[in-house]
């Protein structure tokens, strides 16, 4: 044989072994996608730019932690851009000290912030059935999501920064998903990619039993289930979900009310398409007690929220579970009261001797406190029932007579511009008598409203 045709004869076994890589990749790919998440491994498509986002990731945290943050925001973080050049690539943080205080707010330190993004293990790729064409990353532990986003999705977020901090800071509450870093990764001749970090709604998700991604509407709205016993992640729809109830009792009012207080502020924002994420999974033997001690209650209550950021105003229906540091103070003093048989500290007339009267008058009071004081645990134990689970991410988990449900609203970047109002148009067309998603803000806050009304108990 030449070497003319030697030459020919190898080349020829590498673009065999090329297309059959190729073919093994792509049956890969294909089982992934059926498994909806994996892991990002050193054959990945991703794993180069994954580790420099965890590289980028690690060494911004790191300069906030060596960095404290201002007493208070200034007009200047808002609009903070700063770089950092690393080896192969650039790491833009916008706002930085805007979303450390949110982090800070939350109960999260920098340092478990930085450990999670960048730790030895692999993220993990989540395959949506979004239409929209961002890539979806999961940190190791699933704690945080990353998602890469348009430029005009992140100028979007960072113009409305400020009123989303104001609006989580009156209602710390809010089911809107946090938002908890926006970067940019710039690699040379190739595209920058923006992505921002936020909290997953689904976390803790070991025993959760089924997703939603629901939008109040019918077209398009339905997905196959995974086969029974299959440990494939599959997130359902609207259409997936009928017949079925999201059965809170006595929390049904509150997460109606919440519900309407963010949706009224997406449509503030002229936005649309959002999904109300949902998941549930059954509460264990023990959570469906209701026997926590009233010290653990108020303990929760403080763990899942920042108390001293939480405004109550006459007119406004009050958000469960939110106590100023005063009032944590009084219902713990009261607890003492009633679990020690209310122990009374002798009060001095001015001639140095104990007022026996007032002491007999105090025992009797008192003691008539303790049965109010039960009565005042029932209710505020029925009140705070979200926040009963004893968990790193409380804000989106409310627990139910019988199952927890994980909820939240996300995906807020879609203005309703000429592009949709056109959209809005040929669908009406196209699915008469039908509900779809591209609806005026305005309908589609209503709509998830009414979803949410006629799907609760």
């Amino acid at each position: 044989m030449s070497q003319t045709e030697m030459e020919m004869s190898g080349a020829s076994v590498s673009r065999h072994s090329r297309a059959m890589k190729r073919r093994r990749w792509g049956g890969l790919r294909q089982q992934w996608k059926m498994l909806g998440l994996f892991e990002i491994d050193q054959q990945h498509e991703f794993y180069s730019l994954t580790c420099m986002m965890k590289e980028g990731l690690c060494a911004t945290m790191q300069n906030t932690i060596d960095n404290p943050l201002p007493d208070e925001l200034s007009e200047k973080d808002y609009s903070l851009d700063v770089t950092q050049i690393h080896k192969d690539f650039r790491m833009e943080t916008y706002a930085g000290p805007v979303f450390a205080t949110l982090r800070r707010s939350l109960g999260m330190t920098e340092k478990e912030y930085q450990q999670s993004l960048s730790s030895e293990g692999n993220y993990l790729q989540f395959i949506s059935n979004s239409k929209s064409k961002a890539d979806f990353f999961l940190t190791n532990d699933k704690r945080f999501f990353i998602k890469t986003q348009s430029r005009r999705e992140v100028r979007f977020l960072l113009s409305n920064l400020r009123i989303y901090m104001e609006h989580l800071e009156k209602y710390p509450h809010t089911l809107l998903v946090k938002f908890l870093g926006v970067h940019r990764i710039k690699i040379p001749h190739q595209k920058m990619k923006y992505f921002i970090v936020m909290h997953s709604v689904f976390y803790p998700e070991d025993r959760i039993t089924a997703r939603y991604d629901i939008k109040g509407c019918e077209v398009s709205r339905w997905t196959d289930p995974a086969p029974e016993g299959s440990q494939i992640i599959v997130v359902l729809k609207d259409l997936n979900f009928e017949g079925q109830f999201i059965k809170l009792d006595q929390q049904r009012p509150w997460l109606i009310r919440q519900v309407e207080i963010d949706t009224a502020f997406l449509q503030a924002l002229n936005v649309l398409d959002y999904s109300f994420l949902l998941a549930h999974q059954p509460l264990h033997q023990d959570e469906l007690s209701q026997s926590l001690s009233f010290a653990a209650l108020i303990m929760r209550t403080k763990k899942s929220v920042n108390a001293s950021s939480s405004p109550t105003h006459v007119n406004t229906p009050t958000v469960p579970g939110v106590m100023s540091e005063d009032d944590s103070t009084l219902l713990y003093s009261e607890l003492n009261c009633a679990t020690t048989k209310c122990h009374i500290t002798e009060t001095h007339n001015g001639s140095g001797g104990t007022d026996n009267g007032s002491l007999e008058e105090e025992k009797i009071e008192q003691t008539s406190r303790v049965g109010a004081d039960s009565a005042d645990l029932q209710l505020f134990q029925t009140q705070n029932r979200r926040l009963l689970p004893n968990l790193k991410n409380p804000l989106h988990v409310i627990d139910g007579p019988e199952q927890r449900y994980f909820i939240g609203i996300i995906d807020i970047f879609t203005v309703y511009g000429f592009k949709k109002r056109l959209e809005h148009m040929w669908k009406r067309l196209r699915h008469p008598r039908q509900t779809f998603s591209t609806v005026s803000p305005p309908a589609y806050c209503h709509r998830l409203c009414q979803w949410v009304q006629n799907h609760t108990k």
